[in-house]
Formats: C-alpha cells, sequence, structure tokens
C-alpha cells in the first residue's frame, strides 16, 4: 500500500487502471557459455532445464509496476495461477480492464474479474483447442467471440515489456537454490523492481 500511495503521488496511476496479466520462467543455473559447451549443453544440444522458477505478474500498464505476484514451478499451465494473482491486485488496485493471452481463457476467470473484483472489461483471448470451431456457450467467452476488441488487447504488450524490463535490469536467473528460496527472491524481486520503477519517477 505504501508503494501505491507513492506512485498516486508521482502520477503513475491513471484515471482507468488496466492490468496485463502473464508469466514469465527464469533461470536457476549459473553456467558460463564455455563450461555448457563443454558439457554439451551449447546451442542445439539438445539439453532442456526439467523445472525452472515460474512468476505470474498483473502488471498496470500505465506505470509497468507489478501489482500481483504468484510464485511456483514451471512447466504448469497458466491458468490456474490467475486467480490469486488478480486477487491479490485486486487488493491493492481497481482494475477497470484486465487483459490476458489464450493460457488464461477460462469462463471462471472471466466471472471473477466481473462480478467479484468490479473489472469492468476482461479481453481473454480465446483458446481455439477449448472449442474449436464451434461457438462459445459461455456469456463473457461468447460476447468476445462475437466482437473481440482487437485493438485494446494488442495493449497486452505492455505486459511482455514489464517483464523484459525486470529481466534486463535484474538478470534472467536467480541466485537461490531451493524451492522457498527461489520463491522469497522472486518476492524481493517484484519489489526492487517496483521501487526502482518510483525512484524513476520521483
Amino acid at each position: 500500500m505504501v508503494i501505491l500511495e507513492r506512485a498516486r503521488s508521482v502520477s503513475l496511476i491513471d484515471a482507468s487502471p488496466m492490468a496485463a496479466v502473464d508469466a514469465t520462467g527464469l533461470e536457476t543455473r549459473h553456467v558460463s557459455e564455455h563450461f555448457g559447451k563443454r558439457r554439451g549443453e551449447g546451442k542445439g544440444s539438445g539439453h532442456r532445464q526439467r523445472a525452472w522458477p515460474k512468476l505470474t505478474a498483473v502488471l498496470h500498464t500505465h506505470s509497468h509496476l507489478i501489482v500481483g505476484a504468484v510464485t511456483g514451478i514451471g512447466p504448469s499451465q497458466d491458468s490456474p495461477d490467475f486467480t490469486p494473482a488478480m486477487r491479490q491486485a485486486a487488493s491493492i488496485l481497481t482494475f477497470d480492464t484486465v487483459l490476458a493471452d489464450a493460457g488464461y481463457d477460462a469462463e471462471h476467470n472471466h466471472r471473477l474479474c466481473r462480478e467479484k473484483l468490479g473489472v469492468s472489461r476482461s479481453v481473454i483471448a480465446l483458446n481455439r483447442r477449448n472449442t474449436g470451431r464451434r461457438w462459445p456457450k459461455t456469456p463473457y467467452r461468447r460476447g468476445l467471440r462475437q466482437r473481440f476488441p482487437r485493438v485494446l488487447y494488442h495493449q497486452l504488450w505492455h505486459i511482455e515489456s514489464g517483464l523484459s524490463q525486470h529481466k534486463r535490469r535484474l538478470g534472467s536467473a536467480l541466485t537461490a537454490r531451493g524451492h522457498q528460496a527461489q520463491r522469497r527472491e522472486l518476492i524481493l524481486r517484484v519489489l526492487t523492481h517496483n521501487l526502482m520503477l518510483l525512484a524513476e519517477a520521483a
């Protein structure tokens, strides 16, 4: 709440706040490129990290402040983290619009936003795998099939930009090893991200 008050004082919070939701994975190993190649882990080696720390973020598009953050372990489905992330964000700031990609396409995510969190518009891309060519039967998803606000949805680039900025400034790899320590580090990174934005605005 202190961060939000500070953000308001430097005009980072607009009159009709918009949120964008997405998830990103982070690295856990700190292996030099040379050592990785010697282990056969260079490009084209076929090596893949089996699991990684995952951050689901709710980003305020005007300021790029992260107002909701849920940690987890990937690879995993994105949609289950939508509810806790949005509930956390809505407890801090009331949003007019929420944007998310097809990974979050579910009627209950729309109902959460529109009926429980006071969001006026929830724009979540339809996942064709859920319905194929058939029209969705549920009201919010059907409404998006009838008239999808593409211009508004394109504002989703803010979350991609914000998470990219987060990794450029704070790095794409965590230093912690255990899962609980990684969760704590992710939350500290989010706080640092927000404090850096506030310092710049001031």
